[in-house]
């Protein structure tokens, strides 16, 4: 074979997948999904495990449950992978709830998401446009507002920035306990396209804003 040959089939190795391609859905382990499962059983969570299931172009859900009892009643989310859903309902039952009851004087009636999978890229990050999004594999979950027992709601959107500031430490409290327990969170204070959620996501990243 000839040098120019070798080079010519060298080039086509190195060739770039277009733009249009995504990568595969990051699977959980065997051993970690089944460890969550067994973490959410002990911690008395109700869920039903979910099967997995790829929808290409780099969207699946693997290793996922529906939750359907957490202790508190929770609206607007579906699939969510199991480590998610355990940062969630112990989020919700060890810090949303506590502070609602210690900051604003009422118990915790309901949580109020706005999604958890959707086949979508990252939104409001030029920069990220390109990358699949959290909810792209189920590992994200945006919650929109809190309602309590004595009839108040809480909305990220309405009270980010309250004039009451029992309102704004409650949801100051609940931002930063997330991201002790969330690998990505992200608020009002990150972008525009934030300003109605918090979006929770277990990625390991570190990032709160």
């Amino acid at each position: 074979m000839t040098i120019t040959a070798l080079l010519a089939l060298a080039a086509c190795g190195r060739h770039e997948a277009p733009s249009s391609a995504r990568p595969e859905p990051q699977r959980p382990s065997v051993r970690e999904t089944a460890q969550c499962l067994a973490d959410l059983t002990r911690e008395g969570v109700a869920f039903r495990a979910l099967p997995d299931k790829d929808y290409g172009t780099g969207c699946g859900v693997y290793g996922a449950v529906q939750l359907t009892d957490i202790g508190v009643p929770v609206t607007g989310i579906t699939a969510m992978r199991c480590g998610n859903a355990r940062a969630f309902a112990a989020w919700v039952r060890n810090a949303v709830a506590p502070a609602a009851y210690q900051q604003l004087g009422s118990e915790l009636a309901r949580v109020e998401g706005m999604g958890t999978y959707a086949c979508r890229n990252v939104v409001g990050s030029a920069a990220n446009a390109g990358r699949r999004s959290g909810h792209a594999i189920a590992n994200a979950t945006d919650v929109g507002g809190f309602v309590l027992k004595d009839g108040r709601r809480v909305t990220v959107l309405r009270d980010w920035r309250s004039d009451d500031p029992a309102v704004r430490g409650f949801l100051k409290t609940v931002h930063d306990s997330a991201c002790r327990r969330f690998g990505t969170v992200l608020s009002p204070d990150y972008n525009a396209a934030h300003a109605n959620h918090l979006h929770l996501e277990d990625d390991r990243a570190g990032f709160c804003r």
